[in-house]
């Protein structure tokens, strides 16, 4: 791929992990989620807004540490990827939650930015992914549970 194309393609995913396009940023949507509802339920959904956003950052940590470090071990598939279902978070919680998930994208976003970084070799420990593969990954999750979060912050204001 000739400098120009990469240079483009690290550009659009930085814009889509930044909540660019049909995406929305992170920071638009914790900015004002009201804290007094992240431990409630909306309705069949069965989780809460903190369950979603620690959910988040446990999937997001796990893509950027696979993707730079051999020796990560991936949480068991699917409980690792949440908390314990009767676990609720507080003011506190959602705050470092927030912070955690806010480093981690900030540090995926870095490697995306390092041009030694290869984006079409895969990942030597892996079984044919690539950075470009997890990228997108990281991307499509957050927008699909972001949107999960604007739902429940909505149905959650109306209650």
């Amino acid at each position: 791929m000739n400098s120009e194309n990469d240079r483009a393609l690290r550009e659009h995913l930085l814009y889509l992990l930044r909540g660019g396009g049909a995406h929305i940023s992170f920071d638009k949507v914790v900015k004002d989620f009201p804290v007094e509802t992240v431990n409630r339920k909306a309705g069949d959904i069965p989780y809460t807004p903190w369950q979603v956003l620690e959910h988040m950052r446990i999937a997001q940590r796990d893509i950027l540490e696979f993707s730079r470090n051999a020796a990560h071990v991936s949480p068991n598939w699917p409980e690792g990827y949440w908390p314990e279902p009767a676990e609720s978070g507080d003011e506190e919680s959602w705050k470092r939650t927030v912070e955690a998930f806010r480093s981690d994208l900030t540090e995926m976003e870095q490697l995306l930015e390092d041009s030694e970084t290869d984006l079409f070799t895969p990942i030597p420990h892996g079984d044919g992914q690539t950075i470009l593969r997890e990228a997108l990954l990281v991307a499509d999750h957050n927008a699909y549970h972001l949107g999960v979060l604007v739902t429940l912050k909505r149905l959650l204001a109306g209650e």
